[in-house]
């Protein structure tokens, strides 16, 4: 089956609001074998909502519209649908009942404009939304699907994954062969790196496909294959993964939609080991990205934001000759603000970072981008040299997943050279 996703809204179209709801439900639907073909970006403007409507029926099965459904002026999609398919709005029970209960728990008055969004084209079957007022809509109509959510991610998200993607599947028409796909993650290596190291990959996938998929963590590897049946499609998946892991291993942090704060945060967990953050240039990005994790007050013991060289004396026992001598931008300083955040929080661990984020602070011989990272438990205390770009933002998050994966690395005993 072939999809057209059509994204409604004129702050997509002028970037005010960078649309994630298409990435997100391209990648679902990819899961189940659903093939998109085209994805629209489109304003506030009935006649154009009308027209990629049309056009999305004609050239797919499956026509999935988020946007436009609130309660204010400029939201025209549920008036669209009903011009569109020639039908009339018919008050549901049920979404209203679901709009009173939501209302009801927040402690607020509920108002007619908020009632109204309990009208419902008369074609269409209410989609419940359990985060938001505004319902979504599943039409059927000459053998096709018409979907429409609404634009706020959370709430799109909850109607996909409780009732969109189950009721496509059964509709799904059975083929003499299955696509399943499979993703690997990866950290710590540059995708051309990656490439390279893999070698040759017509010999490697024997008519799988393998795509790079790079981001601010790292790059994540996904496999695709055919096959007759599941048991053949995992075996395939599995052989695959087993020659990845063979050239890269070290690399690899996890699977599908694993995170590497997850993984550190089990890795710590199965370890019964605690770790205190000490961060002089991310201001509590590592400690904020480690408790991201629900569960994680269980090996996160505390994260002190030291920036100041006094602080850096003062808080984690930083030697003064050393802040003079070096500066506090160097490996010596990282490793001692890792070693007092572990000492004095009792931890088993301590992490620390100190940089220049940019884009001031630099010197002829200190650039921005140049951040060291200390990492210091029972046996060892070292400090590692990184060099990130130009963007403050980007910096602090790249800090951020190198410090995570330095720690990943010593739990597993990799070398950090690798």
């Amino acid at each position: 089956m072939n999809a057209y996703l059509i994204s409604i809204g004129d702050e997509l179209l002028i970037g005010q609001t960078i649309n994630t709801n298409a990435s997100f439900i391209a990648d679902k639907l990819s899961d189940i074998n659903v093939n998109v073909t085209k994805i629209s970006t489109i304003g506030d403007i009935e006649s154009s909502v009308l027209a990629e409507f049309e056009c999305g029926l004609e050239q797919s099965d499956i026509v999935i519209v988020t946007g436009g459904l609130g309660p204010t002026h400029d939201d025209i999609t549920r008036t669209c649908v009903v011009k569109f398919f020639e039908t009339e709005l018919v008050e549901n029970e049920e979404v209203l009942e679901n709009i009173k209960a939501l209302f009801a728990k927040k402690n607020r008055e509920l108002t007619d404009v908020n009632k109204a969004q309990a009208l419902v084209p008369a074609i269409a079957k209410p989609i419940q939304n359990y985060h938001g007022t505004a319902p979504g809509m599943w039409i059927e109509k000459d053998k096709k699907i018409f979907i429409v959510m609404p634009g706020v991610p959370y709430e799109m998200k909850g109607m996909m994954n409780d009732y969109i993607l189950s009721k496509i599947s059964k509709q799904i028409p059975e083929s003499d062969k299955i696509i399943k796909r499979y993703n690997i993650q990866t950290t710590g290596i540059p995708e051309s790196y990656l490439y390279e190291k893999l070698g040759d990959l017509d010999e490697l996938l024997e008519g799988a496909k393998l795509a790079f998929l790079p981001s601010l963590v790292g790059v994540r590897l996904r496999i695709t294959v055919e096959a007759v049946d599941e048991e053949t499609a995992k075996n395939k998946i599995l052989e695959i993964e087993q020659k990845i892991r063979t050239k890269v291993g070290r690399f690899i942090f996890g699977r599908d939609d694993d995170t590497l704060e997850g993984i550190v945060g089990k890795l710590l967990k199965e370890r019964d080991l605690k770790i205190s953050t000490a961060e002089s240039c991310t201001g509590g990005f590592i400690a904020h990205t480690l408790t991201n994790i629900s569960g994680s007050s269980s090996y996160f013991e505390r994260g002190v934001v030291c920036y100041s060289n006094a602080s850096k004396v003062e808080i984690l026992r930083v030697d003064e000759d050393i802040l003079v001598e070096h500066g506090s931008v160097s490996r010596e300083v990282a490793m001692q603000m890792a070693e007092g955040v572990k000492s004095t929080s009792g931890s088993d661990i301590g992490i620390a970072v100190t940089g220049i984020m940019g884009p001031t602070g630099a010197t002829t011989n200190k650039p921005v981008g140049l951040v060291y990272i200390g990492y210091c438990d029972d046996k060892v205390c070292t400090g590692m040299k990184f060099n990130f770009g130009n963007d403050r933002l980007l910096n602090k998050q790249r800090t951020t997943w190198a410090a995570l994966n330095m720690v990943r690395k010593q739990l597993l005993g990799i070398a950090l050279d690798e």
